[in-house]
């Protein structure tokens, strides 16, 4: 069985399908993709989890494993321009998937020293990709001497260059002197839900993957998750909507299948679990479970997210796909998201305007789709410390920082918001952190746990397993699962379980 249609769970559905498994994907929701997304806004889909793809090769080899074609059942497109950047109404910023283009877009803004740092900095950002795409991001579980082994003593000097112990605020410190600079190439550690001065240098490595490429999909990211559960369907998988998961049920030692609240039991010799690993430990999915499930200390979650999405008209300087406007104190920023555990007084927004550029652009009379974000701390589950209050003050604060920026939202629709609140309910135990635990220090990226777990045939897939969150990912950890499945059936030399894969669908 597969608990949950998140990326991290249609991912393995596909293996295991395509391998003879009898696969059922059990999801809670109505419809796949987990935190991606969709709200209906005035009869338009507007997308309020992730908005564009990146690594992409991952996706068109699980697609190609199983003899079909991502690119004809998504039609992802490739954009030239990565993002625009404001830290006021005549301070932007473009970058481009072109490097010389943004160079001389960075020369213009901050001067040819900078220019000359930021080619710096893409070149190792792409070393470090190239040393742990394949040592660290596509195997099991790492540790730190199995990453050495894996590099190869030879690549020694290559390993240390990525700066495994310095920060990532620091490092960009041997690149850039511009605070602008360091504020928009810092925002890399948000992507997993953590902040620039405590997460590791390594993360740099995502200015890479973005400029290797960046593709929206025409309809919206949900597309994805729908043909991901559909092709695991066609390849025999079943996927029932609305079913939660209360129990992973034991037989002896090892798994033996799962409990739904309806009491309807399924047996199962193998269960994948696309869940925050959270709701595991805390007893989302029964006691023994809980009990026998992954060990170690609580670690700080990840950042939560307060967004709106609605249909409006904005003035001002033109927007792209992607648009970032940066608050005026990245540190005391993070200051109120970690030490002072609020939403940020003066914060950083993202918008993704969604139909600029898309060919089947939805704009009436000025008005388009409009998806705005800014991080939040991940206090869902404490009622207390985020009121409604809070929301309303965090509503105030995002559409400040837009006006400062030179962009007036005129809203024409309801708007549908959601909050660390509303994120906890969607995804017990998480206190609404989208990214499972925060990736802070060093040792964080082997901390999380890895696909097979202390209970024989149950594996762990999701954004709080490794190799951690992002839509690639989640994708590449739920294959990694399913491999790792394989892996121990062949070492008892057992045929392929009836196996559920799973993700969200829990108490």
């Amino acid at each position: 069985d597969v608990i949950g249609a998140g990326i991290g769970g249609p991912a393995p559905a596909v293996d295991l399908a395509g391998r003879g498994g009898e696969v059922t994907v059990l999801e809670r929701a109505a419809t796949p993709g987990g935190k991606m997304r969709e709200a209906q806004v005035a009869r338009h889909a507007i997308d309020v989890g992730p908005t564009v793809l990146t690594m992409r090769a991952v996706f068109d080899e699980l697609f190609d494993s199983a003899g079909a074609s991502f690119e004809r059942a998504v039609r992802p497109r490739r954009t030239t321009v990565l993002a625009r950047h404001a830290w006021g109404p005549d301070q932007r910023l473009d970058l481009f998937t072109d490097l010389e283009r943004s160079a001389d877009a960075v020369g213009e803004l901050a001067g040819a020293a900078e220019a000359r740092g930021y080619r710096r900095f893409c070149a190792r950002a792409e070393e470090i990709f190239a040393t742990l795409e394949r040592s660290f991001l596509r195997t099991p579980r790492p540790s730190p001497l199995g990453l050495v082994h894996r590099t190869g003593f030879a690549h020694l000097g290559a390993l240390w260059r990525i700066r495994p112990f310095a920060t990532l605020w620091d490092a960009l410190g041997d690149y850039f002197r511009d605070p602008r600079l360091r504020q928009l190439f810092g925002r890399y550690a948000t992507y997993v839900g953590s902040s620039p001065f405590l997460a590791p240098a390594t993360l740099m490595l995502i200015a890479h993957v973005e400029r290797a490429g960046v593709w929206t999909v025409d309809g919206g990211m949900q597309r994805i998750a729908d043909a991901m559960a559909g092709l695991a369907e066609r390849l025999g998988a079943r996927v029932r909507y609305g079913e939660h998961v209360e129990e992973i049920r034991l037989t002896g030692r090892r798994v033996g299948g799962v409990r739904l609240t309806s009491g309807e039991a399924l047996a199962a010799r193998a269960v994948v679990l696309n869940a925050d690993t959270a709701a595991l430990a805390s007893g989302g999915f029964g006691a023994a479970a809980a009990s026998r499930g992954p060990r170690g200390r609580a670690r700080p979650r990840s950042l939560s997210a307060v967004t709106w999405a609605c249909l409006a008209r904005p003035h001002g300087p033109p927007l792209h796909h992607h648009n970032v406007f940066f608050s005026r104190d990245y540190a005391a920023e993070f200051d109120d998201l970690l030490v002072r555990s609020r939403a940020p007084r003066d914060p950083t927004v993202y918008v993704c305007a969604q139909d600029r550029g898309a060919p089947d652009d939805a704009r009436r009379d000025g008005a388009e789709r409009l998806f705005c974000l800014i991080n939040a701390p991940a206090t869902g589950d404490t009622p207390e410390v985020w009121p409604a209050s809070e929301t309303e003050r965090c509503e105030k604060a995002t559409f400040e920082t837009l006006h400062r920026c030179g962009i007036q939202v005129e809203r024409v629709s309801e708007v549908v918001m959601t909050d660390p609140v509303e994120f906890h309910r969607r995804f017990p135990a998480s206190g609404g952190a989208l990214y499972g635990p925060a990736c802070h220090g060093w040792r964080a990226s082997f901390q999380r746990p890895g696909a097979r777990t202390r209970i024989p045939g149950l594996y762990l897939a999701g954004g709080s397993a490794h190799p951690g969150p992002g839509v690639p990912m989640t994708a590449l950890g739920g294959r990694i699962a399913a491999r790792t499945l394989f892996e121990d059936l062949a070492s008892t030399r057992t045929s392929l379980p009836t196996a559920t894969a799973g993700g969200t669908s829990m108490r």
